[in-house]
């Protein structure tokens, strides 16, 4: 059996603690992936992982193997990532993490145009509003709001993100009037989970900037299900302008004490120091500078 096969399989079993998990991964059965570990372990004449008919562990000799391995790897990678940088033409497989809604109502209808410029690059995109870990979960690029708290990643500055204060005119109409941001306390301010707007809400108004404490009976942490909450009438939303903006245009939501603008948040498109950059990434982190700078 080829070596280098062997030690990638061998590598991807431990990542994922059975064969049959690496033999999904690998599009391959757990029998051929067994083979492959024991083709390394007769080359090596010592056992790298211990299997019983119940579970299988690694040994000792396994897991420093396996820590040699996984740089083996690393740099066949690399040096294949620079074989793939000489040339003009990106190509290969770009992994991509982006926030739900932007993900959804704003890249998803870039990245045709993108795919179309460059035919020989694969995407995978994943959509979750949390902090990925590029480089633990392997990802090329990931776009993020707010501010940032990890400086060790590399960042470009795209143009910052909107939001609008709205609710449905029947809402509006039924409850007590908003003339302040303070007037907010009186409302369920239908709350999104993964950052401030959880419990604060600020605003820059004549008076300076305004932030308002809120609350609220329902809480998510994806913002369809806030605009869908919204326009049933159960509270005011406070979401980006791509989410509410076809609402807004048809009347079904209307504008809150505009005179009160919101403070936009920041948007960085971001890559590991590390991370070799490729024509791929370049010619990604070029179009989306492009696209939303």
């Amino acid at each position: 059996m080829d070596r280098l096969t062997s030690l990638a399989v061998f590598v991807k079993a431990v990542d994922l603690g059975s064969f049959s998990a690496a033999g999904d991964a690998l599009n391959m059965s757990s029998q051929l992936v067994g083979k492959h570990v024991q083709s390394l372990e007769t080359r090596l004449g010592v056992r790298l992982i211990s299997r019983t008919t119940r579970r299988q562990s690694v040994t000792d000799f396994g897991r420093a193997f396996y820590e040699h391995a996984r740089i083996i790897l690393a740099e066949l990678d690399a040096a294949e990532n620079l074989a793939a940088e000489t040339r003009s033409v990106p190509s290969g497989k770009l992994r991509i993490n982006a926030p739900v809604n932007f993900g959804m109502r704003t890249l998803a209808l870039k990245l045709p145009e993108y795919l179309k410029l460059y035919p020989k690059v694969e995407v995978e995109l994943t959509l979750t509003n949390r902090a990925v870990d590029l480089v633990d979960e392997g990802y090329d690029v990931a776009f993020r709001f707010g501010k940032l708290s990890d400086s060790s990643l590399i960042a470009r500055q795209l143009a910052p993100f909107e939001l609008v204060l709205c609710a449905t005119p029947a809402y509006l109409a039924s409850h007590a009037p908003i003339h302040s941001p303070l007037d907010l306390q009186q409302h369920d301010c239908l709350g999104f989970t993964h950052n401030e707007l959880r419990t604060h809400w600020s605003f820059d108004g004549p008076e300076g900037r305004v932030t308002v404490p809120v609350c609220s009976r329902l809480m998510v942490d994806h913002g369809e299900p806030l605009l869908f909450a919204g326009l049933s009438g159960l509270g005011v939303l406070l979401q980006p302008l791509e989410l509410v903006r076809d609402a807004l245009a048809d009347g079904r939501l209307q504008p809150i004490i505009p005179e009160y603008k919101v403070p936009t948040r920041p948007l960085h498109v971001l890559y590991a120091p590390d991370r070799r950059v490729t024509p791929k990434l370049r010619s990604f982190l070029d179009f989306v500078v492009d696209a939303f700078g």
